[in-house]
């Protein structure tokens, strides 16, 4: 879509995609910020229905910076196997990076720069993953409609899987006794056991229960099946839907994303548990990026200064002014301070 993207603005202004320089590459930057995202209008608007609109809403920094990302990758391949008549790359790195070696005069002093910066990357401002509080978590898991929905989300806030990852469990990959579950890694392609609470377990087992003799058991086949015949295997897009029914109903606006943000932040919260565990069980590269769950909670924080200032408004409702010493009239003392005679 990015490159598709980029296609269509060189189209407009009539310039072949290798032979587009810096000057596109900026205006398309600029343009992204701009023009607003397309809107696609319904099929019953006739005539119109085949002209995408702007609607005036800006792309997200978030998608203008990974389309600079992927363009800027797109040409280096390009550049990379010389085929065609590339000259350049529209998307260059930072000017700083160009013509030298990287960090050449750095001053230990000062921390390196990024130097896979991009020259016309945007800033991306830095967003805390969201968890789904308790109560709002429970009003949606008592909404939930079959058994296997239950052990599903039980699962995603236990372990801390992705939404793909789950769904790759195979039946011969449960291990009630041990309490652990396999899954297949989205990056690295690796089965992986995550352990998973008691509830999910027992939540499994009665959608095990529930499907007996409508799904066919071997230990390779989908653990997880829709409920409707004739019996498939769940996907991705299958359980996204029945997650937004479920907000639906609960009139919440929670991802199924967010389930593995909650399970993340639960864990880190854990002081009893290493932060090295908590990112062995999310899969975390690098240990930076499970650092990011020690940061607060924005309803924890509310709570907690709110807590703060009934604390401080009851300490000043019981705090007591002191008795005069000997020798001083109360009466003398409200005139001086203006106060109310007593």
């Amino acid at each position: 879509m990015d490159l598709l993207r980029w296609f269509r603005f060189l189209w407009a202004i009539g310039i072949s995609w290798d032979r587009a320089t810096r000057v596109e590459a900026r205006d398309f930057c600029r343009w992204l910020l701009i023009a607003g995202k397309p809107v696609r209008p319904h099929w019953r608007h006739g005539e119109d229905a085949a002209v995408m609109k702007p609607s005036g809403v800006p792309f997200a920094a978030s998608v203008r910076a990974h389309n600079e990302t992927v363009l800027r990758c797109f040409y280096d391949f390009r550049l990379g196997i010389s085929s065609g008549p590339i000259l350049i790359n529209p998307f260059p790195l930072d000017r700083s990076r160009r013509g030298s070696r990287p960090n050449a005069h750095h001053n230990p002093m000062e921390p390196f720069r990024k130097e896979r910066t991009g020259l016309y990357r945007p800033r991306v401002p830095k967003r805390v993953p969201r968890s789904i509080p308790d109560e709002e978590f429970n009003e949606m898991f008592a909404r939930l409609p079959s058994h296997r929905d239950r052990a599903m989300v039980a699962f995603y806030v236990s372990t801390g899987a992705r939404a793909s990852e789950l769904l790759s469990t195979t039946q011969g990959g449960v291990d009630p006794g041990r309490q652990l579950v396999s899954v297949v890694r989205k990056g690295t392609g690796e089965v992986a056991e995550l352990p998973a609470s008691t509830d999910a377990f027992v939540w499994l087992r009665l959608y095990q229960v529930e499907m007996e003799g409508l799904i066919p058991k071997r230990r390779r086949l989908p653990l997880w099946w829709t409920l409707r015949r004739p019996m498939r295997p769940l996907t991705y897009h299958a359980a996204h839907r029945m997650f937004e029914r479920v907000n639906a109903a609960a009139g919440t606006s929670a991802t199924l994303h967010a389930l593995r943000h909650t399970a993340a932040y639960r864990m880190a919260e854990d002081p009893v548990l290493p932060l090295t565990d908590v990112q062995l069980v999310l899969g975390h590269a690098l240990l930076t990026t499970t650092q990011i769950y020690l940061t607060p909670r924005k309803e924890d924080v509310i709570r907690r200064v709110l807590a703060h200032h009934a604390e401080q408004t009851r300490q000043a409702a019981a705090r007591q002014e002191p008795t005069p010493a000997p020798g001083y009239d109360q009466r003398t003392l409200d005139v001086l301070f203006a106060r109310e005679a007593r």
